[in-house]
């Protein structure tokens, strides 16, 4: 996570990756590993490296959540001015719901799917199966996202470059 907090910075001349990289490959390793915990539940349980699979699991999430946090404060500030706080609420508040939607709807998903097929293990293991396949969804969505580039950062516009938008000129 700490690299993930890192993401878009230089250290000593090393790089460590952009928020979107981190967030987009964040999602991708949730991915696998929640495949992992599918596979598992299938029926590789007794021989499938559990401990393992959960750390990595709880690493892949730290570095998407933490890079996404990271995108959605370089996000806030750009727009209208003075509206940084309202953005970071909206976020906050949209984070919070996702949530505590993922929360139930996992675990209705989880009891439903017992219920139809009558073992904890299975059943686990294809609430995991879509779980995964949300998060390839979701890394998707996360390339999609432009985090801005500073000011400074930004090559200087030729003569014939067509104008910016409104909101960008300085």
């Amino acid at each position: 996570m700490l690299l993930a907090a890192l993401a878009g910075r230089r250290v000593a001349g090393v790089g460590f990756g952009s928020l979107r990289a981190w967030t987009v490959w964040g999602c991708v390793a949730s991915c696998v590993a929640l495949a992992g915990l599918a596979v598992a539940g299938f029926g590789a349980a007794p021989h499938w490296p559990l401990q393992a699979n959960v750390f990595v699991l709880g690493v892949s999430n730290g570095a998407f959540s933490i890079a996404a946090i990271g995108s959605m404060m370089a996000l806030a500030n750009h727009g209208r001015e003075s509206r940084e706080g309202t953005r970071l609420g909206l976020w906050g508040a949209a984070q919070a719901i996702a949530f505590a939607s993922g929360g139930v709807l996992g675990t209705a998903a989880s009891d439903l799917a017992r219920w139809v097929v009558g073992a904890p293990g299975p059943a686990y293991a294809s609430v995991f199966a879509v779980e995964a396949l949300l998060f390839i969804a979701s890394a998707r969505l996360a390339r999609r996202i432009a985090v801005p580039i500073p000011d400074d950062a930004r090559p200087a516009r030729p003569f014939l470059a067509a104008p910016r938008h409104a909101e960008q000129q300085p």
